[in-house]
């Protein structure tokens, strides 16, 4: 028996960096129309206009931050690791990369299509933890310290929901292949099909790219920036950057999970797919303009006492609904009865605070009232 013998040839190392350096040059291209689109959205969001000053629309706002952002002086703590230091951006951005080579856009544009691919990219996305926590550990920072040890307890804690979510996609399409996930949710998206996997990926996804309300682990009125407090110029645009690349993946992947990524009517597939994934970064943006910052406690619990259950509540029901062969309706009837139990409780459990206050300020007002009376009756 022969052993079959792998050749990499000229061509093929060629092929691979220059898709590799297309896929740089289209994911920095998006980054800048992410951090454009974010401006405007919060401006609008607050009342403001946003970039208006260089060029038409202020479009050229995020070329001008970029410049500046490189060409500013990286600033070397005496204290700090300096392989640590210097490793950890490069391990966070590398992170953020390495999930688009599986991830396709259209049926037939991708990097490599892997049968695999959602484990892959599941696997993958673990890696940006180690990064955060080396840059905090690095820096010789106390804030450093306390945001990388932050950033490792709530992107672990946040990733198990995610897998179980990804667990439930994995079982209705009876398959890892990404492509396989997207045709088999034509006619039926699997975002009306298992809408509480949909609401669980959302917010989990928010919690892993540390976006509002879930950046506690580099809250600037807390913690000074945490992991990326010592960080300065173009090493902490690298960290800028992977932030950007990974809430449009986030975004990606729940355009491909549970709204049928690229199907559509009508126009090409590459056009829903951006319309998709825009809409959905619209939604993050909207977030971060409406909701506070979650305490540290609120965080860890939000994940352990809510997300958690409801991921294995979700994994539940669809095997219930796999095994009995139920008709979809079925699994979205379970998945929305889940959805508003749990929304019920954490309603109460917000009201409760503020309806102890105004009990509190009615017991305030009678003994008012009663002292008035009482004042009264003795002129």
């Amino acid at each position: 028996m022969v052993n079959p013998v792998l050749y990499i040839t000229i061509s093929d190392v060629q092929s691979t960096v220059t898709a590799l350096g297309i896929l740089f040059g289209v994911l920095s291209f998006i980054v800048l129309s992410l951090t454009w689109l974010e401006r405007k959205a919060l401006g609008r969001l607050q009342r403001r206009l946003g970039p208006t000053r260089t060029g038409p629309f202020g479009l050229l706002q995020p070329i001008a931050d970029a410049v500046k952002l490189v060409l500013k002086e990286d600033i070397l703590p005496s204290a700090s690791d300096k392989a640590i230091f210097w490793i950890a951006p490069v391990i966070v951005v590398v992170s953020a990369f390495m999930v688009w080579v599986t991830i396709p856009i259209t049926e037939t544009i991708g990097i490599q299509n892997l049968e695999l691919g959602l484990l892959y990219i599941t696997a993958v996305s673990v890696f940006g933890i180690l990064g955060l926590v080396l840059a905090g550990w690095g820096s010789a920072n106390k804030y450093g310290v306390i945001g990388g040890l932050r950033s490792a307890a709530q992107l672990i804690s946040y990733e198990i929901p995610i897998i179980m979510v990804v667990v439930a996609v994995g079982m209705l399409s009876q398959s890892l292949d990404l492509r396989v996930i997207v045709a088999d949710q034509n006619p039926l998206i699997y975002g009306l099909i298992l809408p509480l996997g949909l609401v669980i990926f959302f917010i989990s996804g928010l919690a892993e790219v540390g976006r509002t309300p879930f950046d506690i682990y580099h809250a600037e009125s807390e913690i000074s920036g945490g992991p990326f407090v010592e960080y300065s110029g173009a090493h902490w645009s690298v960290f800028f950057l992977a932030e950007y690349i990974n809430t449009f993946a986030i975004a990606t992947m729940i355009t491909i999970f549970f709204l049928g990524g690229w199907l559509g009517p009508v126009l090409p597939g590459i056009v829903w797919f951006l319309i998709k994934v825009y809409g959905i970064v619209l939604v993050v943006f909207w977030v971060r303009g409406t909701f506070p910052r979650l305490r540290i406690d609120q965080l860890m619990a939000f994940a352990w006492k809510v997300m958690v259950p409801l991921a294995f509540y979700t994994i539940v029901i669809t095997a219930i609904y796999l095994f009995y062969n139920l008709p979809p309706w079925t699994l979205t009837c379970m998945s929305l009865l889940g959805l508003l139990v749990v929304s019920y409780f954490i309603y109460q459990r917000v009201k409760g605070p503020a309806r102890r206050v105004e009990e509190i300020r009615a017991r305030q007002a009678e003994q008012k009232r009663n002292r008035n009376v009482n004042d009264g009756a003795r002129i």
